[in-house]
């Protein structure tokens, strides 16, 4: 039986408060990160700027050189942006390794109920990344990550579209690749963990419902464009709905009913 791979253990990533819920496995992290629709990256704007800045992207993880890598095998971090924005300004003018980013990820699966307020929790899990965002300027991993990035909205979503991309998309859009360099994760799950005062407290115990709500993202039925002239809604499509909303529904209750972390 094989040993994960982890990421190593720095003073940006690890985890101090409540270590037993804390994860370095790439497997697990870059997981959170891929199954998160938007990724928060931050950076510093530069020395005359005294607060960091934090964007909402757009991104996936992938490895170019080894596209057959699996989720638990070392990989970089794509994500994509207009190219005149600040950080891809940022990480084109910057130098040695490139700029320096924080990327994290997070996702809720339950609203924990307890006995007291102090005692109430989500069920979730969390992840983040450090590393170095360097622009991508060789075109087959440009078109090879902006098919990765798009096919992490909707899988096979690239081919079943107008593809490649013209030149003047091409020219307005930047694909930044961040090297990682650490990263660790967080995840909650099981029920409420009250104290033993408040259990053993009859007349609270009594009135005060406890447990958790499972909380998951759901996808609706899609809505065609007044422009759309297809009559049915594509397999790639509506396959990925059912997928996903049985997935994270199962989920998010199993979560609830796992042993506590």
């Amino acid at each position: 039986m094989g040993r994960n791979l982890v990421y190593p253990k720095h003073a940006a990533n690890t985890v101090n408060r409540e270590k037993q819920r804390a994860t370095y496995d790439l497997g697990v992290i870059h997981s959170i990160i891929n199954s998160s629709p938007v990724l928060h990256v931050s950076f510093s704007p530069g020395p005359s700027e005294p607060f960091p800045a934090t964007l909402p992207m757009i991104g996936q993880m992938g490895s170019f050189d080894y596209p057959s890598a699996g989720i638990d095998e070392p990989l970089d971090c794509y994500v994509h942006g207009y190219v005149s924005s600040r950080i891809v300004n940022l990480a084109r003018a910057s130098k040695g390794e490139g700029l320096p980013v924080c990327v994290a990820a997070s996702k809720i699966d339950g609203l924990v109920l307890s006995l007291t307020p102090f005692s109430h929790s989500y069920n979730y899990r969390s992840a983040i990344l450090h590393g170095y965002a360097t622009l991508v300027t060789d075109e087959q991993e440009r078109l090879w990550a902006m098919e990765l990035i798009t096919n992490s909205v909707v899988p096979d979503r690239w081919k079943n579209t107008r593809v490649p991309p013209t030149p003047a998309e091409m020219s307005s859009t930047s694909i930044l690749k961040i090297k990682v360099v650490d990263g660790s994760g967080k995840i909650r799950d099981g029920g409420p963990s009250d104290e033993r005062v408040d259990k053993s407290n009859e007349e609270l115990s009594n009135r005060v419902w406890t447990g958790v709500v499972p909380v998951w993202e759901t996808l609706g039925q899609p809505i065609a464009a007044p422009e759309n002239k297809v009559a049915e809604v594509p397999e790639h499509i509506s396959s990925h709905v059912s997928r996903m909303n049985e997935h994270n529904q199962a989920y998010a209750v199993d979560a609830a009913v796992r042993s506590k972390k």
